[in-house]
Formats: C-alpha cells, sequence, structure tokens
C-alpha cells in the first residue's frame, strides 16, 4: 500500500522489508562464443531497484538472485548475437565492439523484459568488459597490426602515386627535361621507392648522362 489513510491491517501477519533504493550490480567476466564463433570474455554492470514490491515479493522466489541469474543469461545472449568486431562480417551494422551506445540499449531492453516480472526497474546497463578469451588474443592482436599496416600501406601508395603524376606533370608543362617511356619508367619507379621506403634512401648523383 502506497496510498495514505488510515488502514486495518491483520495483526497475524508477517512482514517482509524490500529495499526501493538503486544496487549495483557488478557481473563476472564470462567466456562465450560470438556470433562469428570467436571466444571471447565479457562482463557488464547494471543499476536496478525494485519497482513493484508485490511482484518482488510473491512473483519470484528470491528476487535478488532473479537478478543476478537473468543478467547474466541477457550478457551470454548478447554476445552471441553480434560479432565481436567487422573484421570478419563487413556488412554488420552493429558489433559488440563498434557503437557501445547501441549494444548497451539492447542490452537494457532485454534486460527490462527479463526483469519485469519480478517488478525489477533496470535503470542503466552497460558493457564494462570486452576482449579476446586469451587463446585466441595474440592471433587476433597480429590481425588488427596486419590490418592497420595493409591500411598504412595503402595510403602511402596513393599518396605516392599522386606525387609522381604530380611530378611527370610539371615536368612536362615547364619544358624541364624531356623523357622518353623508358625514362619515364625509370623515373616512377625511383621515386616510388623514394616515397613508399620505410628508410630513408641514399642519394646517388649521376655525373654522366641520362642515358650513360
Amino acid at each position: 500500500m502506497k496510498d495514505n489513510g488510515l488502514f486495518f491491517v491483520n495483526p497475524l501477519f508477517s512482514a517482509t522489508r524490500i529495499s526501493l533504493r538503486s544496487e549495483n550490480l557488478q557481473g563476472q567476466t564470462l567466456k562465450v562464443n560470438d556470433k562469428i564463433g570467436n571466444p571471447i570474455e565479457i562482463g557488464a554492470v547494471i543499476v536496478w531497484k525494485v519497482g513493484n514490491t508485490y511482484k518482488a515479493a510473491y512473483d519470484v522466489e528470491r528476487y535478488g538472485d532473479y537478478v543476478r541469474v537473468q543478467s547474466e543469461a541477457a550478457v551470454r545472449h548478447l554476445a552471441g548475437s553480434f560479432a565481436y568486431d567487422d573484421f570478419e562480417d563487413d556488412q554488420a551494422e552493429i558489433t559488440l565492439r563498434g557503437v557501445g551506445l547501441d549494444v548497451n540499449h539492447i542490452l537494457e531492453n532485454e534486460l527490462t523484459e527479463r526483469l519485469s516480472k519480478a517488478g525489477i526497474v533496470v535503470e542503466e546497463a552497460r558493457i564494462s568488459h570486452l576482449a579476446y578469451a586469451s587463446e585466441i588474443a595474440g592471433a587476433m592482436l597480429q590481425r588488427q597490426q596486419a590490418s592497420a599496416i595493409v591500411a598504412a600501406r595503402a595510403k602511402i601508395v596513393e599518396g605516392a602515386v599522386g606525387m609522381v603524376d604530380m611530378a611527370l606533370k610539371r615536368l612536362s608543362e615547364e619544358n624541364i627535361v624531356e623523357l622518353d617511356d623508358e625514362r619515364k619508367a625509370a623515373m616512377v619507379s625511383n621515386l616510388m621507392v623514394v616515397l613508399c621506403g620505410e628508410r630513408s634512401v641514399q642519394p646517388i648523383v649521376n655525373v654522366r648522362t641520362l642515358y650513360n
């Protein structure tokens, strides 16, 4: 009863205290498989409170245990519904590692649906830990590093091609030097080596003509 006034209460009743304050649930780190099948570690923090004391007292046995078990089930279901990242699924709009707000919103909605039976109100739900499992963490790190290197190299090559094209056009427009196809190919090769190489090149001074 939450209304104001005087009420008659059976004197032979038993009282049960139910706190209406917000509580934090720090879920344990779970090892599960994501949508692709990769083993990952995931954990969540949930802020909840009792919204309906009748349901919390009579519809479930122990509402605290109910919250803990259903929260773990919701986190496991979330991990299995999405891929960890988009390396293996380029078409994935939502990944566990990608848009965090969307993932947290989906987790919060699922927890609200699961815990409504016990009269529990979910105030906030967030992923607190997310990582590859230890047995594949090293291999996944190498894959991420390789992807980063490939992306960086592609950017370097793209810039180098633009610089070579600009150099050839300027030489031709300003009539600085006329190069045949063979010398243009040699110049392009040298410039690409200089611009794309990891180490600084050593200059070589040609004391002869271009054709000697």
